[in-house]
């Protein structure tokens, strides 16, 4: 009886095989053959699920934002579901260091929305998935931000949009010298860094 292959579950696969490569030596040598090699696939196979490169580099991002978005939105829940902004507080931080490399797994993600973002800029079929990415920052900590006022965690005065931009352009520039030099932005220093600029946040 022939097997039957879950085309979902394969093309998962091929999407991690694909994240391997790329953490290694960059989306350039993300070829199909190079992925397929990784999958331990025929080449054949990768192109029954994926007709060319862009293509599949364009699905490898949208699983990444899948992926990161699932952890969001569990971590948004808990948030909405607390209490009292002595509960919110620590969930709120937890949230946002899903955007850093605190460990292995989110640095590997890092390593790879680097480079998927860095290869957006010459390759125009990424750009529509890295600006969702760059805008879905915005939108998560501008709800983190828009709830906290609604509670009154934030002293009155502050400018949301400039905070929003402020607070998603810090867990960005941790996040990019964290995966060029991690001995120096280690997850201690993002964690510390993170953690004062919410505390003068709140005032």
């Amino acid at each position: 009886m022939p097997r039957i292959v879950d085309a979902e579950a394969r093309r998962r696969a091929v999407v991690d095989a694909l994240f391997r490569v790329v953490r290694r030596e960059g989306v350039e040598q993300a070829s199909l053959r190079n992925v397929a090699d990784e999958a331990g696939l025929a080449i054949g196979s990768v192109r029954h699920y994926f007709d060319s490169h862009d293509e599949l580099l364009v699905f490898a991002l949208q699983e990444l934002e899948e992926r990161v978005g699932v952890r969001l939105r569990t971590g948004a829940e808990r948030i909405f579901a607390a209490g009292t902004s002595d509960e919110r507080g620590p969930l709120v931080e937890a949230l946002l260091g899903e955007l850093l490399p605190l460990d292995a797994d989110r640095r590997d993600e890092s390593v790879i929305w680097l480079a998927f973002i860095t290869a957006a800029r010459t390759r125009p079929s990424l750009r529509p998935s890295a600006l969702r990415l760059h805008r879905g920052v915005r939108t998560v900590v501008g709800r983190v931000l828009a709830g906290a006022v609604a509670h009154g965690a934030l002293p009155e005065g502050l400018d949301p949009a400039v905070e929003t931009e402020r607070l998603a352009a810090l867990l960005d520039g941790l996040a990019v010298n964290a995966v060029l030099h991690p001995d120096l932005t280690t997850p201690e220093v993002m964690t510390t860094v993170l953690r004062r600029h919410l505390a003068e946040l709140a005032g």
